[in-house]
């Protein structure tokens, strides 16, 4: 066994692996790029070494730097996690020079799956059946073209080397297949500096279904059930679980064998996941890809069998045979997991960065994450912060469980998937576990929207919580004493306060009297009557109005209040009325003209030019942030005024890009 081993990447999963580090005895060491100097896996560490700057290509993507820090620390293995080096056999290839053991599967095993073309003929040469398609050599647009068409639309158009959902596109019409290839293959040669393509036929109604197998250096191979991650949103998985609900038994013993025989076909040695494609209706299966690592939703195989896969990792490294033969490993009850993430669900998923002002876990659930209160969420790295883990003896009371965990679990700061998790795992389709890689579509054809809190009420309570969150902060300025102040009001009746709720021109105003035991809320929507108090944390409230109460959850920052009330959950700018119209002035107004980055990023391409004429709705540039793409759109026809930051720039939320004048 390993006396220490250094993890060789961030956030929940390096947590994760310091976790299994610590209980075997085996020293954890850290590495962190510049951004991520306080971060958690970093305190979590016995030992942590600085790899880098912010960019993942300049730390967590060096090889060099990785192995630099191995041999600095004195680390016997390394052990990748998922993402970054996992799957790349430079680092593979440093390790063994270095002398230094990498925790994963063998360099030949991971060159045969990681090119999805040479994966999918080896599959075909050891008997696993795959989708039909393309995987040709000749990658011309024309015989990519033509082989769609062979086919039959629609079809899926993906990147050999692809990952995570990128460089992948669905077709159904044949005049969307060239910008479809050009957009995969462009999609491709950046994140993976391979733009080759591969045309597979689309399943009309497929669930994605994967085994995860386990082999040893010794020739023993085994696989540990399966899994079911149809709910997507962009190809990148949202809920999974264990075991696949609804498969019939045959249909089940078949993924097991085909994974096994694809496994002992490269003479597999780690852990490691074989994905498929099953089709809803007939119940076909169709091999996908194999992935040469541990998974992000390793934890519900976990659950259900009861063992640590990162510790088997380690041991089958270590040279050790399976822990388990293949009749000794049990599955028992149902595990969901979620993934929650820093996006905005209500905005196609539009990821989102800042500080978490305060995190609360749920106590029925299990959470692997990296984040805690004042860790920082940057557009450097993707935007999984957590894993919530649900298991119980049957699938309906996992998927309650890990439902009334999330309702319960409170994240304030940059917007969270978590009210949209909720949701899912209550929609008809995912209770009778019938969920396709449809899910999104099919349950929120209009996209997901949170619960709907009346906008006068969410206005005044948040006016309530801020005035007296803000009274309550000692730092010895009037206006943090409001209940005393009388500038606004004569002597002797309650003081009055006018704040501006919203940003611009366009903000709410509200006036706002002091009385004892109660503050009375007025605006254009009316008048509210509101008491606060305390509840069981700083951050707790309980606010009665109308003769009812409910929990909030309030937080302020310099921009206002972050703010949990009934299905509200985000920030809410807040000021003095009379300092919120200065701010107006200062800032000279905004037609609203612009393009302007909704986030810090790169500004990774600008297709217009100063003079340039542009129609409402045409893309005038990309931003790139936590390695996705988002495609920014002209307000307004007109002409381009003038150009921010160059293309490759690093932007701000905010940030002017592109300034349009209308026609």
């Amino acid at each position: 066994m390993f006396e220490s081993i250094l993890i060789a990447n961030r956030g929940e999963i390096a947590c994760r692996i310091i976790k299994t580090c610590r209980r075997l005895g085996i020293r954890a060491i850290a590495v962190h790029s510049d951004a991520d100097r306080d971060a958690l896996h970093v305190r979590l560490a016995d030992e942590a070494i600085a790899i880098g700057p912010a960019p993942a290509r300049d730390s967590y993507l060096r090889a060099e730097r990785i192995i630099e820090a191995a041999l600095a620390t004195g680390a016997q293995a390394i052990h990748p996690g998922y993402g970054f080096l996992s799957e790349r056999l430079d680092l593979i290839a440093a390790c063994e020079k270095a002398g230094v053991t990498f925790i994963g599967p063998s360099a030949a095993a991971i060159d045969a799956m990681g090119d999805k073309i040479r994966s999918k003929q080896i599959a075909r040469e050891a008997g696993v059946p795959g989708v039909p398609g393309y995987d040709g050599a000749d990658q011309s647009r024309d015989v990519l073209k033509r082989e769609a068409l062979r086919i039959g639309l629609p079809v899926m158009v993906k990147a050999s080397a692809g990952g995570g959902g990128k460089g992948i596109r669905k077709v159904e019409r044949e005049e969307d297949l060239d910008a479809a290839i050009s957009a995969a293959g462009s999609e491709a040669q950046a994140a993976f500096g391979d733009g080759r393509l591969l045309i597979e036929k689309f399943v009309t109604r497929p669930r994605h279904v994967e085994v995860q197998v386990a082999g040893d250096r010794h020739g023993a191979i085994v696989h540990l059930f399966e899994r079911d991650c149809s709910v997507q949103r962009s190809n990148q998985k949202l809920i999974e679980e264990a075991p696949a609900p609804n498969l019939r038994d045959e249909t089940r013993a078949a993924l097991h064998y085909y994974a096994l025989r694809l496994s002992r076909a490269i003479s597999y040695d780690n852990l490691g996941t074989v994905e498929f494609l099953v089709d809803a209706v007939t119940q076909e299966v169709f091999f996908l890809e194999m992935n040469t690592r541990l998974q992000v939703e390793h934890p519900v195989t976990e659950a259900i069998t009861g063992l640590d896969l990162v510790e088997w990792q380690i041991r089958i490294a270590a040279g050790e045979p399976l822990p388990l033969a293949q009749g000794e490993i049990r599955c028992s009850g149902h595990a969901i997991e979620a993934r929650l993430t820093a996006e905005r669900a209500d905005q196609g998923f539009r990821p989102d960065t800042g500080v978490i002002r305060l995190w609360r876990e749920p106590l029925a659930a299990r959470v692997d994450s990296g984040i805690a209160a004042g860790s920082e969420v940057t557009p450097h790295y993707d935007s999984l912060l957590a894993k919530v883990i649900a298991h119980a003896p049957d699938r309906t009371s996992a998927a309650q469980r890990l439902a009334r965990g999330l309702d319960g679990m409170v994240v304030l700061g940059p917007a969270t998937t978590r009210a949209f998790l909720a949701d899912a795992l209550r929609t008809p389709s995912f209770t009778k576990g019938e969920a396709t890689t449809l899910f999104l579509s099919e349950n929120f054809p209009g996209g997901w929207k949170p619960q709907a809190v009346p906008q006068d009420l969410l206005n005044a309570v948040a006016a309530a919580l801020w005035l007296t969150a803000r009274g309550a902060e000692p730092d010895g300025t009037p206006w943090r004493a409001l209940k005393g102040f009388r500038l606004l009001a004569p002597a002797g009746r309650p003081a009055t306060t006018h704040l501006a709720i919203g940003a611009g021109a366009g903000a709410a105003r509200l006036a706002i009297e002091t009385h004892d035991g109660f503050l009375r809320v007025a605006s254009a929507g009316g008048q509210h009557d509101i008491a606060l108090r305390r509840g069981g944390s700083d951050a707790e409230w309980v606010v009665a109005m109308s003769g009812a109460s409910q929990m909030a959850y309030a937080v302020c920052d310099t921009q206002g209040l972050l703010l949990r009330l009934g299905g509200f959950e985000g920030r809410i700018e807040i000021a003095l009325a009379i300092e919120a119209a200065a701010a107006r002035r200062d800032a000279g107004g905004d037609s609203g003209n612009t393009v302007r980055a909704p986030m810090p990023g790169t500004l990774a391409a600008l297709h217009v030019g100063a003079g340039d004429t542009v129609e409402a709705g045409q893309i005038v540039a990309v931003l790139e942030s936590m390695k996705l793409f988002m495609e920014l759109k002209s307000p307004a026809g007109g002409t381009v005024q003038r150009i921010g930051p160059r293309a490759g720039s690093t932007v701000a939320a905010g940030d002017i890009l592109v300034a349009i004048e209308p026609v």
